[in-house]
């Protein structure tokens, strides 16, 4: 019995020391293919083309993701992004429909810049007017979900230059897809910045302890605004690939992210109070979320019934969250 337990004493330890927490989108990833796979395996879910699909779909929920990763890392919360989609997609292509000459560098600047802009706004008034981050973006979430809509009175406009659907939506590079391409190099960057860089320990520094880092010597609110200006650029930039992708731009793009994304971000690791991120993980869960949707409408399930699901991951996935940072 003795000799049982001596074995079984060094497991626990090795077990005592890993954090399984963090393994658990990738758990909870696997787990959910092989259900599908099993379950719709008559269904087409495992086809190259379904999975490519998934994949596709789930490109600008990424890119989002990257941003929200560096926010929520800060302790802080961005709920405007996808009203950021819709602005930044429009303006692109309200701009490249003005000057079709010069398409391309014009859409890519007034996209990105109206993302970065947006993003410099709730950056500021958190920053330097110290109001909670919450309401700043829940209130700029609604105002620029009208700015969206009053732009082209609710119609939509397409997007035709051949060179920008091509880099941003239909396109390839040696058989990979552009948005796929897209996706690799935001997150190998997001990683590199975040994991790599004195501004992403800085990061992390604020959201664990911000007057911690105050006295430090970081500079938190200029933390503060960059963080929210990363999140507004890669909003813009996922309102490019939309526009790309379905060669229009209309008021509704990024409506439904909101939810998605967030989940992706926090199954993926991120605490929801600050001080712990991964963006590898945001990747993962953004693939989860995109293969959980696509596995329920290839099962039959409604608008209504997927939406409660999320809200399921949701609410097991910040349970976790503040569980572990009570800790």
């Amino acid at each position: 019995m003795s000799s049982v337990t001596a074995s079984v004493s060094p497991v626990r330890r090795l077990l005592s020391r890993l954090n399984l927490q963090q393994y658990v989108v990738y758990f909870g990833f696997i787990a959910i293919f092989l259900f599908f796979a099993v379950v719709l395996r008559d269904s087409g879910f495992l086809t190259q083309r379904n999975l490519v699909n998934i994949i596709l779909q789930t490109a600008p929920a990424t890119i989002m993701a990257i941003g929200l990763v560096f926010v929520l890392s800060a302790g802080e919360i961005d709920l405007s992004f996808g009203s950021t989609v819709a602005v930044s997609a429009l303006c692109a292509a309200m701009a490249m429909a003005a000057y079709p000459g010069a398409a391309l560098p014009l859409g890519v600047a007034a996209g990105i810049g109206s993302g970065l802009l947006i993003g410099a706004i709730n950056g500021a008034l958190v920053a330097w007017l110290r109001l909670p981050s919450f309401l700043v973006t829940l209130a700029t979430m609604g105002l620029f979900a009208g700015v969206a809509r009053s732009l082209t009175q609710l119609r939509s406009i397409p997007v035709t230059d051949p060179l920008f659907t091509g880099i941003f939506g239909s396109g390839s590079i040696l058989g990979v897809p552009s948005l796929v391409i897209w996706c690799i190099i935001g997150i190998a960057v997001g990683h590199l910045v975040y994991r790599q860089t004195r501004f992403g320990a800085h990061v992390l520094a604020t959201g664990d302890n911000s007057r911690a880092a105050q006295v430090s010597g970081i500079e938190v609110p200029r933390i503060r605004l960059w963080i929210f200006m990363i999140s507004g650029g890669l909003a813009g930039l996922a309102g490019l690939l939309y526009a790309g992708r379905l060669q229009a731009a209309k008021y509704t793009l990024g409506e439904t992210d909101l939810m998605t994304v967030i989940a992706a971000v926090i199954v993926g690791g991120t605490l929801l109070n600050g001080g712990k991120g991964s963006i590898i993980g945001a990747l993962v869960g953004s693939l989860l979320m995109g293969m959980l949707n696509n596995g329920l409408i290839l099962m039959g399930l409604s608008v209504s019934d997927q939406m409660i699901v999320r809200g399921l991951i949701i609410l097991a996935a910040v349970a976790v969250s503040l569980r572990e940072k009570t800790r």
